[in-house]
């Protein structure tokens, strides 16, 4: 059976949309980042990183969850959720999900985590608002985007790509202009919402409305 290590509301969430909506046989682990169980020897056994999340498929152990995401996808090929190998389309999927996880979730731990980023003592607040200024830049391109080429980031076509969105999305919700109040994007953030696998994931997570 696939396990999927979790904490409610971090980057698991979308690996755990997909395994909704695929309608897998899977287990929810959940790790207790309250006494940095995400530390623990054992997790740093199954990711050095320590961080979270980590997807156990068989003799499989991966972590990254763009990562997860492309396996899930790929090992079920029938599922709708990226387009065929080799199309253009496919290597719009692939840019779009490289976008959200190489360009924006580092500014995410940036604005979240910024006394990290600097041996400033009081350089904290400079790297948050830095932070802050680029992830809302970032998001505005995918609004325009989806106002061109909408409602989902490869058109008409709904895929992973959308639930990583929603995720990164999410993480935004306290920037003083949020995804959620940009016209295009968020439109597009309460379709991907309203889905069936994302209301369950939520409700598993324990994570309550509202969700941006």
């Amino acid at each position: 059976m696939i396990e999927l290590h979790f904490a409610p509301g971090n980057a698991n969430l979308a690996p755990h949309f997909i395994l909704e909506e695929l309608g897998l046989d899977f287990k929810l682990t959940q790790v207790d980042r309250s006494v940095n169980a995400h530390k623990s020897p054992a997790y740093l056994k199954l990711n050095p990183s320590g961080r979270i999340p980590v997807l156990v498929d068989g003799d499989l152990v991966l972590f990254e969850a763009a990562a997860i995401c492309l396996h899930l996808v790929d090992t079920h090929p029938t599922c709708g959720l990226a387009p065929a190998l080799g199309t253009p389309e496919r290597a719009h999927f692939y840019k779009w999900l490289m976008f959200l996880t190489n360009t924006i979730q580092p500014d995410i731990l940036m604005y979240y985590y910024s006394d990290r980023y600097t041996t400033d003592p009081d350089g904290g607040p400079a790297v948050k608002e830095a932070a802050e200024n680029r992830l809302i830049d970032f998001y505005t391109i995918i609004d325009h985007h989806l106002a061109k080429n909408g409602p989902y980031l490869l058109g008409e076509t709904f895929s992973a790509a959308d639930y990583y969105l929603l995720m990164v999305a999410r993480f935004g919700r306290s920037l003083k202009t949020s995804p959620r109040d940009m016209t295009h994007l968020g439109a597009t953030l309460e379709k991907i919402t309203n889905r069936d696998a994302v209301q369950r994931a939520f409700a598993s997570e324990g994570i309550e409305a509202p969700f941006l």
